[in-house]
């Protein structure tokens, strides 16, 4: 391990952090809350000049240096240094006093998770507010991929900062060059964000609503500023951020082609395809379900197109209580928690990429049973799988639900109930937001102590990286010198 490398990097990431906390200061100015600004621009001072301290080049190459094991180990504790700072502010300002709480809160931001220790987020200042669903918008591309979209930071290997941070089982280029595959990624990011800002807008909102909603839906996090997180916005609207929550849910892969209008390519997508497919059908089968509860189908269609890709996409909004509708629509919620969105989207969860992998191996492993003397390959997107994405892809399952189960156990010294726990830590370590029972949409997570909390807390990170990022840490070879 070359902790030099690792320090250099994390140090650009703190430099844009600072640059990044200008944005939640000048909102300060805007609404006159002078006291948060002061505290946000101190802070992204603090991270800037960190952060320039730490890329100070002592005469020596470094961009050629950084391997796998640099790569994950840089991004995974950039992540942390950039939750870290993130959370001074909510210490510095009072408004979340507590470190651990801040941290909590930034680090669910970040990971686009929008799990909550507020009882009353309605009672934060503006300026907080935007920031954290500013943090939403960062994280959901990820900072990386801006970082190396505007810097040519660690020349050909790169590659291996991306595979670390970016969503899915196989990670590729739309172009030769990296550098212009992460300024493609972002420029659309921007795009969509842009047409969706304007769609809020001409819906009637406001533009600091419009700001946070389409952070929230396009980095597919949750957090919303109002109390009843999308309950007091108009149905047009509600129709509005579902649209680009789904969008959002999307391997960028598809916006790539259509820019290119490389259309033909875009039926070539069966994770895709499987994603839609997976919305209509839970919509119609909750929709169904709930009709009872609201009476016109409208409207029981509306709540449910919502609430479903707000969980599939990770996003974690909530226009009603779903905590209170029947066994079968809570069980399919509880699935596409699992599922979640595809590959190379903005969205959390196992992906529907790897869900099609698993199914496609357990049938090729059954077939192999019956006809032992049969080779067949599997296929996805029409391209055959390599055998070092289905190890990946199987280890990956295998982790999960190790940390799952562990994660549960853990936090069960809380003495909380079974599906408290354990929706809690399916609404961390997929990036979701809301759970079940205490963790419902009408609740927070401050029912947890300290500890569980920071079981949480490692959850989140470990979901948004992958996993694999953050457990490098922990192998003590991943900190031997070469």
């Amino acid at each position: 391990m070359n902790l030099k490398v690792v320090k250099y990097i994390i140090g650009w990431i703190l430099v844009f952090e600072g640059i990044f906390l200008l944005v939640p200061f000048i909102v300060g100015l805007v609404y006159k809350e002078y006291h948060e600004s002061i505290v946000y621009i101190v802070v992204a001072l603090c991270s800037a000049l960190v952060g320039f301290l730490a890329i100070r080049r002592r005469g020596e190459n470094l961009s050629e240096q950084v391997y796998i094991r640099e790569g994950f180990a840089s991004v995974s504790l950039a992540w942390v240094a950039l939750s870290i700072f993130g959370a001074l502010p909510f210490v510095f300002t009072g408004e979340i006093p507590n470190f651990i709480d801040a941290l909590f809160e930034t680090v669910s931001g970040f990971t686009t998770t929008g799990a909550s220790i507020l009882n009353d987020v309605e009672a934060l200042s503006h300026t907080s507010l935007f920031w954290r669903s500013f943090t939403h918008w960062i994280g959901g591309m990820g900072v990386f991929v801006f970082v190396m979209a505007v810097v040519p930071l660690v020349g050909s290997h790169s590659m291996n900062l991306m595979r670390a941070e970016s969503p899915g089982p196989t990670v590729g280029k739309f172009v030769p060059k990296l550098q212009t595959s992460a300024m493609l990624l972002y420029l659309i990011y921007i795009g969509i964000t842009i047409i969706g800002l304007i769609c809020y807008l001409l819906s009637g909102m406001n533009w600091f609503e419009a700001l946070t909603m389409i952070f929230g839906t396009t980095g597919t996090g949750g957090f919303g500023i109002y109390n009843d997180s999308i309950g007091s916005f108009t149905p047009l609207q509600q129709n509005l951020m579902t649209l680009f929550m789904i969008l959002s849910g999307v391997n960028y892969s598809v916006y790539f082609c259509i820019v290119t209008r490389s259309f033909s390519d875009i039926l070539s997508f069966e994770e895709v395809r499987c994603y839609f497919l997976i919305v209509f059908a839970s919509t119609a089968a909750i929709a169904w379900n709930i009709l009872p509860i609201f009476g016109k189908l409208s409207v029981a269609l509306r709540h449910s197109a919502f609430q479903v890709a707000s969980i599939i996409t990770t996003s974690g909004f909530s226009t009603v209580d779903f905590d209170t509708w029947p066994e079968l629509s809570r069980n399919i919620l509880i699935l596409l928690m699992i599922i979640g969105a595809c590959a190379g989207s903005t969205g959390g969860g196992i992906k529907v990429s790897r869900v099609l992998i698993l199914i496609k191996s357990i049938g090729k492993e059954i077939r192999s049973i019956i006809h032992p003397q049969h080779v067949k390959k599997l296929y996805l997107d029409g391209e055959s799988l390599p055998e070092e994405t289905l190890r990946s892809t199987s280890a990956y399952a295998a982790i999960y639900s190790i940390i799952l189960l562990g994660s549960c156990l853990l936090i069960a010294f809380d003495e909380l109930d079974f599906t408290t726990n354990f929706t809690a830590v399916l609404a961390t370590l997929n990036n979701i937001g809301p759970g079940l029972n205490l963790v419902g949409p009408t609740h927070s997570f401050d029912v947890y102590s300290y500890f569980s909390k920071c079981i949480l807390i490692f959850d989140m990170l470990a979901g948004r990286l992958e996993l694999f990022p953050i457990l490098i840490l922990f192998s003590p070879s991943c900190w031997k010198k070469y």
